[in-house]
Formats: C-alpha cells, structure tokens, sequence
C-alpha cells in the first residue's frame, strides 16, 4: 500500500478547458507541456511502479504520463471488440499481449487486485473504476455499462507477474446522439447526500497535499471504510490529453495513526500546469462513491 509522496500512473481521459468549463478534448497525445514521445507514458499503481514521483524516487528521468499508449514496455492492450453501445450492460473482455503474441496468464495482486480498469468518457463523464476477472486463456473479462454516447478511454492497469508494472489505454465507442458535458472549478462535490471538500493546492512538478474532508447532513463522517487497502483512492485526469495520475494517502488503515476520516490526505505531483479533474473514491456504510471536482494548478485552498 502506499504512503505519502507515492504517485502512481494509472492512465487517464481527458478534456480541452475552454471558456471555464471543461469541453470535450477528441485529440489523443502528450500534452504540450509534458516531457516524451508522443503516445508514451508510464505505468503505476504502487510505490513499485513508475508514476512521476516514483520515478523521481527511484532516480529515473521519465517523466511520461500514464496511458496515452495501447501498447508499452512489450505489452499490448487488445480490446476483443472497441463498439459500446449505451444504455445496456454488457460483460466488456480483453486480453494483454506479451512480447511474443501470446496472452498474459500471470499476473501480481496489486492493491487487492490483479486489475483495475478505469472506463471514463473523452469530456471525463461517467468515471467507473471496475475490477474484471481473468480465465485460463488470459481474457479479462467485466460487465460494463456507459449510460450515454460517446468516445470512452479504457485503461489496464496491472503488473504481469515477473515484470513491471504497466498501464495501458485503448478507446472504445458508444454510437449515438453526443453531448458534450462541461465542468466548472469545483472544490465542493455533493453525491449522495455527502458532502467532499477539497483543501490544498497543485503545484506543477511538486509534491503538493491535498486534504479531502467528507461530511454527511453536516456531520463529519469518521468512520470511512478501507477500499482496495485505503481510506480513498484520488485520480487526476489533465486536460488537453489523455494523461492520467493515480494518487494514493498518505497512511493506511490500521497502521496505528490514520484516521478513518474525516479527512484523507494525499500528496500529488502534477506534471505540468493547467486544468485536472479529480476523483476521490471512498467507501462508507458499504457502499463505493466517488465524489468529483475540477482544479487549476496554483488556485489555492478553497476550504
């Protein structure tokens, strides 16, 4: 599990910023201020694995974001079919490629699971972080429902078993009438009756903390329950490209001085600056909610 100043690449959608929303971004590519080939990226979801603090961690000067490839490091994502179709449930399968063609088969348990597989729409609508289960041939397989058309971005992130860990992206497509969704600076998200609070501050190429508070009917709620090894599970998606962070708290359950909540701390790095949608996943009276905001690099502290 990791702990604070652990950032993990985890692949990402995302959308072009215009006129103080958040608009639909269609071009796939590195963003213009981040370092690397077009299409690299770098994978993670642990404190092994890549991801931009980590690797600086580790010493290495990759600095690619996670995601923008479907195929890295020898490794290929291969959608059995990229046609969505909306409104239904469908169980989604793919398969990771090795080097030789052949399907992985082995993989490592990382955060409780083999891999997570993070579905979310081009404008960075319908965010889904779901858990498929692997056969004897190598297919992964998941249901999966989007609710509306669209452009979606998948991404796989897993570590095969005697190799490192890697995120991979591909994008699938929901046939239909499209429209767009458009996102204004958030520091406040209100789902199902809880209220979030982001505190703190993204500061490019630092390690920035940010704090997330989450109340119910005005009380603060103590009592957060681990998900996947933690008290929440934090992802930034930056606009303009497909990058993608996964950010991890600082402490975890039982450790002897982690709170379960109200408040859950993370340490970020972003890339570079501009405009990043976050998503907080966090777990209370059994159930999984995921609360959302948008944030500019350099706002401040909105609490």
């Amino acid at each position: 599990m990791n702990t604070a100043a652990k950032l993990s690449a985890y692949g990402v959608v995302l959308a072009l910023v215009a006129g103080g929303g958040w608009a639909t971004g269609t071009a796939v590519g590195p963003h213009p201020g981040a370092a690397g080939v077009p299409g690299g990226e770098d994978a993670g979801h642990s404190d092994t694995h890549g991801g931009t603090v980590a690797e600086a961690a580790h010493g290495k000067q990759d600095h690619e974001p996670a995601g923008l490839a479907s195929t890295r490091g020898g490794y290929t994502l291969t959608p059995t079919t990229t046609a969505l179709t909306p409104g239904t449930t469908a169980p989604f399968t793919f398969r990771i490629l090795g080097a030789d063609g052949a399907p992985v088969t082995a993989y490592d348990v990382e955060h409780e699971k083999r891999m997570h597989l993070i579905v979310v729409r081009r404008d960075t609508a319908g965010f889904q972080h779901i858990h498929p289960e692997l056969g004897a041939d190598g297919t992964w397989t998941v249901p999966l429902t989007v609710g509306d058309a669209g452009v979606y971005r998948v991404f796989a992130d897993f570590k095969p078993s005697g190799g490192e860990a890697t995120t991979l992206g591909a994008d699938l497509f929901a046939a239909g009438d499209f429209r767009p969704a458009e996102y204004r600076p958030s520091h406040v998200a209100e789902v199902d009756g809880y209220r979030v609070e982001l505190d703190g501050e993204l500061a490019p190429g630092a390690s920035s903390e940010v704090t997330l508070t989450v109340t119910k009917n005005g009380r603060e709620v103590t009592d957060l329950q681990p998900y996947l090894g933690a008290y929440g599970h934090l992802v930034a998606l930056r606009g303009g490209d497909l990058a993608y962070l996964h950010v991890h708290p600082d402490g975890e359950p039982g450790d002897g001085r982690t709170a379960a909540g109200p408040a859950v701390t993370f340490f970020a790095e972003v890339p570079t600056a501009g405009t990043y949608r976050l998503f907080l996943d966090f777990r209370h009276e059994g159930k999984v909610r995921t609360a959302e905001f948008t944030v500019a690099t350099g706002e401040g502290s909105h609490r």
